[in-house]
């Protein structure tokens, strides 16, 4: 299991948690971050991290939001590596 990134973060893309994760595991897209499953540690870091309440872990993750299982692990094999915060797609 891991942790996934959901609905909160599309068009906001804080990286907050980006700099908390002991493994780098944040891939970035255009619209939001990903978590690669494979590389999670589910360390739990980025959770209180992020200021939109976007990160949940797989098994706590909501019905509505489950698509985002499937698709975090999709997106962090196309999207690179982010490890540095920069400024949010949000409007601060």
């Amino acid at each position: 299991m891991a942790h996934v990134v959901a609905q909160p973060c599309f068009d906001c893309k804080y990286t907050d948690c980006v700099v908390v994760c002991p493994v780098e595991c944040f891939y970035e897209g255009e619209q939001m971050l990903y978590i690669h499953p494979d590389e999670c540690i589910d360390c739990e870091a980025c959770v209180p991290e992020c200021p939109v309440e976007a990160i949940f872990y797989e098994d706590n993750l909501p019905e509505e939001w489950k698509k985002y299982t499937a698709l975090n692990a999709e997106m962090a094999l196309k999207s690179p590596l982010i490890t540095e915060k920069k400024t949010p797609l949000a409007k601060q």
